[in-house]
């Protein structure tokens, strides 16, 4: 069934393309809104915690602090693809950090639909464009005091030519398993997507015109999915990933693919490209050791050694007692071997892998690959 709905995909983008307006790359600013997979500290400032060693262990240029990954996250790689600083987050207020090219508001746990009082994370899809609706605003109320903190944020021109980066819905679909059915799932999907809608266009209303929407991707094969949901062998697919979780994943991605579909043609003065996520890192996984990697399920940073080394009892780098004894769920000698980093998240070799299939341009609708003179300079 995954196989042909793929196919599905495939075929959706091979009719939409040649009508789709081509992508440009010359963005002053990006402003990202999304989930753990793009939070580079939000979570950890509105919290008041920190995600500590072994996180942030290979690109030790990061305070681990914020990013749940060994190192770079996907936006990193973007944004130093298009020569752009890492973006600091919305809610860090340490270090004098620069907005002058962008803001992050994306937080791990969030979800696109409003926050319940037992979500990890409050700051939902709403309340990112609502805190970015605020953070525009000073913006130009400070500037319009003087000129003196322009070295610290965007110019006014930019938020109309800047790019808006999303990548969320990952939780809103693997969250809700935990107590509905698939079927319960997949009709919530429309009421997703419409909060969702309304969120672009509290942005396109403010002068948003550059959209970039990531889909979700396989949340079936995320080690805690796999280790929660796939202990009967019928509930996994061949690649040894719970097929209903990404049964949802799919259907939520079709009904994005054609809400984009639906934005582009009716922001006619904007650009809005839908971002395969999910083919690319399917791939990754289904091809794992043609890709480099060698484990592509089992989490490098964990406890229980294979096959998953994954326990829900105790989180990357906590030392617990279990059972009478104190253990550590410890990060693995080579990170880069791995897809997934804690069972949750990839690892920074593997956001490096997809990274670099969206520099390629073939998996958006629209198509970039010519607008991209930066892939022959990459820094990574």
């Amino acid at each position: 069934m995954a196989s042909n709905t793929i196919l599905q995909i495939v075929t959706l983008l091979s009719i939409f393309l040649p009508n789709a307006k081509s992508v440009q790359f010359n963005y002053p600013a990006v402003f990202n809104f999304g989930d753990s997979n793009s939070d580079t500290g939000e979570l950890a400032a509105g919290l008041g915690f920190e995600l500590s060693p072994p996180y942030g262990q290979t690109y030790p240029k990061l305070s681990p602090i914020g990013r749940a990954c060994d190192g770079r996250l996907i936006v990193d790689f973007l944004m130093d693809a298009m020569n752009l600083p890492f973006l600091n987050a919305y809610l860090d207020s340490v270090g004098m950090p620069s907005f002058r090219r962008g803001c992050n508001f994306a937080a791990a746990g969030s979800t696109i639909l409003p926050a319940s009082p037992t979500s990890v994370s409050p700051f939902s899809f709403a309340v990112q464009v609502s805190q970015f609706l605020r953070f525009k605003a000073r913006v130009l109320e400070i500037l319009a005091k003087g000129k003196k903190f322009e070295k610290y944020l965007p110019t006014e021109d930019f938020f109309g030519k800047g790019l808006y980066m999303f990548d969320i819905g990952q939780n809103d679909i693997a969250g809700e398993f935990y107590s509905k059915t698939l079927d319960q799932i997949l009709a919530s999907i429309p009421t997703i997507l419409a909060e969702f809608e309304t969120g672009i266009k509290r942005l396109y209303d403010q002068g948003a015109r550059n959209f970039w929407i990531h889909n979700t991707g396989p949340v079936g094969c995320l080690t805690q999915n796999v280790a929660k949901f796939g202990t009967d062998p019928s509930k996994l697919d061949d690649q040894g990933c719970v097929s209903a979780h990404n049964q949802a994943a799919i259907t939520f991605n079709l009904q994005l693919h054609a809400l984009t579909k639906k934005l582009q043609g009716q922001y006619t003065d904007a650009n809005v490209t839908y971002v395969d996520i999910f083919s690319i890192k399917s791939n990754l996984i289904a091809n794992y050791s043609k890709n480099g990697f060698e484990q592509p399920i089992m989490a490098c940073c964990g406890y229980g050694g294979p096959p998953l080394n994954y326990d829900s009892q105790i989180s990357c780098g906590q030392t617990k007692v279990l059972n009478g004894s104190s253990v550590t769920a410890k990060g693995c000698s080579d990170s880069s071997a791995y897809v997934s980093w804690d069972g949750i998240h990839y690892t920074e070799a593997a956001n490096q892998f997809v990274s670099s299939k969206i520099l390629t341009g073939i998996y958006s609708d629209p198509p970039f690959s010519d607008q991209m003179p930066f892939l022959l300079d990459l820094k990574f």
